[in-house]
């Protein structure tokens, strides 16, 4: 029987509007293109979610690219503005709770977004709980980070649904006994959901 359902939250219940942040701020559209590819590729935003300070992490992207220093630092200054809450994150929540099932999250979260947009993750006040990655210095898809959620929470894998836009991620929690979906868009992964909860 499923008694748990666990949300990552970047790209599940906040989103991150990189791009279209990018282009308003940056307005060349080379540096966007350059940036956007730079940046995504960059192992740095995981040292940032295992709990590096975003000063140090500014230091390792300007040199590696010292010709975008300037770029970089818009980028992080104004960051705040690409990311807003999803509106169906407080009800899709605050549902499953009303159905009597435990609702966690499992998340890849720096300290450096937390802080500077705390506004987006008000869905939390209707959880029971969960693990930031910052909090912990592991990420997913590192099984660590799952069983310290498990050990946590004390749960039964089998029992649990993961909702991760990752397909790494899924799979790191299928690994560990979970059940799991892979997020593409609310409708279907909330269709699949509870397609999952009532064959269960």
């Amino acid at each position: 029987m499923i008694d748990t359902v666990i949300f990552d939250i970047g790209g599940v219940l906040v989103r991150f509007d990189e791009l279209r942040y990018m282009q308003d701020i940056l307005k060349n559209n080379a540096d966007v293109e350059y940036l956007c590819k730079s940046l995504a590729q960059s192992t740095y935003w995981d040292d940032m979610d295992r709990g590096e300070d975003v000063d140090e992490i500014l230091k390792k992207l300007i040199a590696d690219d010292p010709d975008y220093e300037k770029q970089i630092r818009t980028v992080f200054d104004n960051y705040g503005q690409c990311i807003s809450r999803e509106d169906y994150s407080i009800p899709w929540v605050r549902g499953l709770k009303e159905r009597g099932y435990r609702v966690l999250y499992l998340s890849n979260y720096s300290t450096y977004i937390m802080n500077i947009k705390p506004d987006v993750l008000d869905f939390i006040e209707y959880m029971d709980g969960g693990i930031f990655s910052c909090y912990v210095n592991m990420v997913k898809p590192e099984p660590g980070i799952y069983q310290a959620l498990i050990d946590k929470y004390n749960l039964k894998p089998e029992s649990c649904i993961f909702i991760d836009d990752s397909p790494e991620n899924v799979e790191a929690a299928c690994s560990l006994g979970m059940r799991a979906i892979c997020f593409d868009n609310y409708r279907q992964t909330s269709s699949d959901l509870e397609e999952m909860l009532q064959k269960v």
